[in-house]
């Protein structure tokens, strides 16, 4: 049996990011979605690290509400200047985004949280990238494809946007929208299998901070 395949969700995805789910079948984990909906608002002199990491905190508790299995929560944050770049409202929001993201270096921020038999268990990776310089044709032309409507920055680095990153160091599934590696750890300290079972858990081994 292909390891994506596997019938019988093991573990449940508080996002309906099908981005992340992706991202979970590649490493053969099946989810059950459950998106969740909670306040997403910055709180007053909250670092981007606080605020990134304490939304997947909450998701993981509010998706996990009546679950028996582990459930999974994060969130990815484009910063730039100390400012949170969210999903864009509206063209001319991407736009603006998208200019000043042209010809710098900005992080993604993105936050794990597992909640499962071990307690609540995250980690936050942090993401340097550096876009070349982008013209304002450039930008309008992105929009008019519809890709940059649902993404953190107004950018898919996994898509059409590639074309617009020099240079990235770190995580490039974080920038997509979940750190495999710290994930895949926190998930084995969880006991969810992967591979499609073919990777079991750690047991109690330690767990990225």
């Amino acid at each position: 049996m292909n390891a994506a395949s596997r019938a019988d969700p093991v573990l449940r995805l508080a996002s309906a990011s099908p981005r992340r789910r992706e991202l979970l079948a590649s490493i053969g984990v099946t989810v059950e979605v459950v998106p969740t909906d909670i306040d997403e608002s910055r709180l007053d002199d909250e670092s981007p690290e606080r605020f990134v990491s304490r939304l997947a905190r909450q998701k993981a508790e509010a998706g996990h509400v009546g679950s028996a299995l582990p459930t999974l929560g994060a969130d990815t944050v484009v910063v730039c200047d100390d400012a949170i770049f969210g999903k864009p409202a509206d063209q001319a929001h991407a736009r603006e985004m998208l200019m000043m993201l042209s010809g710098r270096e900005h992080r993604v921020l993105s936050a794990v949280a597992v909640l499962g038999p071990r307690g609540l268990v995250e980690s936050r990776v942090s993401t340097r990238v550096v876009m070349r310089c982008i013209d304002e044709a450039e930008a309008s032309a992105y929009w008019a494809t519809g890709e940059p409507l649902d993404k953190a920055g107004g950018y898919a680095i996994q898509g059409l946007a590639s074309i617009f990153v020099d240079q990235l160091v770190g995580s490039y599934s974080a920038v997509v929208g979940l750190p495999l590696a710290e994930t895949a750890a926190l998930l084995r300290g969880q006991g969810v299998p992967l591979w499609g079972g073919a990777l079991p858990d750690d047991g109690p081994g330690d767990l990225p901070s």
